[in-house]
C-alpha cells in the first residue's frame, strides 16, 4: 500500500519538499532566523500575544493555513475543473509558499504591526513559515478526500474556535489587513492592553 502510494502521489511529496527548500533559501535569503530570535526549537506556542508566536512548529494561526489548502481546493476545483489535479496542488502549494515569503517582508510584517493586534509581530520564523505550507498541504488533501460539506464544517469549526480562543481567525486577518476597524482591534484586546 505504501509502495503503491509512492508511485502514485510520489510527484506531491517530491514537489513539496522542493517548494519548502525553496521556501526555506528564500527566507533565510530575507534574514530571516531558522527557529526564531531565541534559537530554540518548539512544537508548539498557543498565545499568541507571546513573542514565541509564529516561531513554532505550530501555533493557532495554524488552523488559518489549513483554512487555505480548503479553500484553495474549492476555488481551483471550480476555476479550473478542467486542470488535472496535480496542477491545482501544485499551484496551492507555490500560491501558500508565495503568501509565506511576501507575509514576511517588511511591508506586510509592518501592516500587521499598524493593523493588527500583532503589535509585537516579528514576522515568521523559517520553521514555522515552511510548516504553515505543510498545513495548507494538510487543507488540501483534506479537501480532496472529504466530502464537501465536511469542509465546509470544519472551516466554520476552525474560524469560530478560533475566534473565541485567541479572539482572531482567517476572516479577521484578512478584514483588519486590508480595512482595520478599530471596534474589532479594540475587542481583540481585550485583556491585552496594547503597548
Amino acid at each position: 500500500m505504501i509502495m503503491s502510494f509512492g508511485r502514485r502521489y510520489g510527484w506531491a511529496i517530491l514537489a513539496t519538499v522542493a517548494v519548502l527548500a525553496l521556501t526555506a533559501a528564500i527566507q533565510a535569503g530575507m534574514g530571516r532566523l531558522p527557529l526564531g530570535p531565541d534559537g530554540r526549537l518548539g512544537w508548539w506556542e498557543g498565545d499568541v500575544w507571546s513573542s514565541e508566536n509564529s516561531q513554532r512548529v505550530a501555533d493557532p494561526y495554524s488552523f488559518s493555513h489549513i483554512i487555505h489548502g480548503i479553500l484553495f481546493f474549492a476555488l481551483l476545483a471550480w476555476a479550473a475543473r478542467w486542470m488535472p489535479l496535480g496542477w491545482r496542488f501544485l499551484i496551492a502549494l507555490l500560491l501558500e509558499a508565495g503568501w509565506e515569503v511576501l507575509e514576511n517582508s517588511p511591508i506586510i510584517i509592518n501592516r500587521y504591526r499598524e493593523a493588527t493586534i500583532a503589535q509585537g509581530y516579528v514576522g515568521d520564523s523559517v520553521l514555522n513559515s515552511c510548516c504553515d505550507v505543510l498545513m495548507m498541504v494538510i487543507g488540501f488533501v483534506f479537501a480532496w478526500r472529504m466530502k464537501a460539506w465536511l469542509s465546509v464544517a470544519a472551516v466554520v469549526a476552525m474560524e469560530v474556535v478560533c475566534l473565541l480562543w485567541v479572539r482572531d481567525n482567517l476572516t479577521l486577518n484578512v478584514i483588519m489587513l486590508v480595512y482595520p476597524i478599530d471596534a474589532i482591534k479594540a475587542w481583540q484586546s481585550v485583556g491585552h492592553p496594547m503597548p
